[in-house]
């Protein structure tokens, strides 16, 4: 009896699998034409390309540390397993030297491979499938440009059946349907263009948007916050005013932020650092007032806090802690010091219901990206070597209680659950 169980579910699972490639080859078929654009100027398209490139950071996953760009190595790490990107260099052997472009745009726009192979969704084709082929062939034309590397790609290392692609094919029936942006004609073309960005290549929602069981996220319009687990850090909602919303904020705040990373009150730590140093810090003005404009323009939902027990024998802990390790750079009152450190009264990061950013920068230090226009940002020292889990939890339920702020206590447990589940 359970063997015909068992193979009854397998049918089954083969059935749906089968079902899914079907439909998806038929959405392929009904994908936009892949002819390619009109080449134009070749300095002019390479320089679009290498631009384009930076929007989409894309040396950000496919440099290994040490490596060369754009050679791929790098593992990125997903629940399900790690992904390694591969190389981007026109080698012929191991990278993209023999690809032609509309191989290229089927990849973007349709997760593909070379030889028609389903790609990981860690590769966010979900976004990349909004980009225009005329960027894309720019982009292609800059990474054919780069001097080629012999770099083979490493095996990803999933857990079974994730990497299959009969598993692929069912994700891809629920979760992805291609199509290129389309403008949305009640909004200016400044707007158009933040969307086109800021949904597509940058592909912000692949860290914002939250998660369903399958890994797939609502859409790319939707920046919901999720935990970055393997990475221990939360990116937080842009939906939410006490989360991490800029509608509040004026384009020239945005726009230094995304220039700089800090402006007075917020500084990009952790991930988002990474791709201001690699990213946005090297948009265009235009490009930085149309994400700007959009992303100041998301619709608003404040999340509730939750309610929990508080522990004012932990803040009192905490507090000795502050005034021995903080207070020197943060100020007594939690006001931090103009143009170096950052306020703690009021501090979003202190405040989000969760605390694995402020836990983290505990542990870790923070650190904001040295980039043209905070060249040589101050920083923050770690202190996971020096404070236990219990004094990290009392240290950050005294930030979320003090100088006004109202926020839950963080327990030991919180740290442990962040340290056992991050990947260093």
């Amino acid at each position: 009896m359970k063997t015909r169980l068992v193979l009854g579910g397998l049918a089954a699972a083969l059935a749906l699998a089968l079902a899914a490639l079907l439909q998806l080859n038929r959405l392929d078929e009904g994908s936009p034409s892949a002819t390619s654009a009109a080449p134009g100027d070749a300095a002019t398209q390479l320089s679009r390309g290498a631009y384009l490139a930076r929007v989409g950071n894309c040396a950000g996953c496919h440099t290994a540390a040490g490596g060369a760009p754009y050679a791929g190595g790098r593992g990125v790490p997903t629940p399900f397993g790690t992904v390694f990107a591969p190389n981007l260099t026109p080698d012929a052997a191991t990278g993209l030297g023999r690809w032609s472009a509309d191989e290229f745009w089927r990849a973007l726009h349709n997760g593909r491979s070379r030889d028609g192979r389903l790609l990981s969704p860690a590769f966010p084709y979900d976004n990349y499938t909004l980009v225009r082929r005329d960027d894309a062939d720019a982009l292609f034309a800059y990474l054919q440009s780069l001097p080629a590397v012999a770099a083979p790609a490493r095996p990803h290392q999933l857990r079974w059946p994730f990497g299959s692609q009969a598993a692929l094919a069912v994700w891809r029936a629920f979760s992805f349907r291609p199509g290129v942006y389309q403008d949305d004609a009640r909004q200016d073309a400044r707007w158009n263009r933040g969307a086109y960005l800021s949904q597509g290549l940058a592909h912000c929602s692949a860290c914002h948007g939250s998660r369903n069981a399958l890994g797939a996220t609502p859409g790319p319009e939707r920046f919901d916050g999720a935990m970055l687990t393997e990475l221990g850090w939360y990116a937080p909602s842009l939906h939410d005013p006490r989360e991490a919303s800029v509608s509040g904020w004026s384009e020239a705040d945005l726009r230094q932020w995304l220039r700089s990373g800090r402006h007075e009150g917020a500084a990009a730590l952790g991930p988002m650092a990474e791709v201001v140093l690699g990213s946005t810090q090297h948009l265009q003005d235009d490009d930085l007032a149309a994400m700007a404009r959009y992303l100041r323009s998301l619709p608003q939902q404040q999340s509730r806090p939750p309610a929990t027990r508080p522990e004012p024998a932990l803040r009192q802990i905490g507090a000795k802690l502050y005034e021995q390790h903080c207070a020197g750079c943060h100020g007594a009152q939690g006001r931090g010091q103009r143009g170096a450190y950052p306020a703690l009264a009021g501090n979003r990061t202190v405040l989000m219901d969760e605390p694995a950013n402020l836990l983290r920068i505990i542990q870790r230090g923070g650190f904001a990206p040295a980039t043209a226009g905070n060249p040589r940002p101050f920083g923050m020292p770690p202190f996971a070597g020096l404070l236990t889990e219990r004094e990290q939890a009392a240290l950050a339920s005294f930030l979320r209680h003090a100088w006004g702020n109202e926020a839950a206590d963080v327990r030991e447990l919180d740290v442990l659950r962040l340290q056992n589940r991050r990947v260093d």
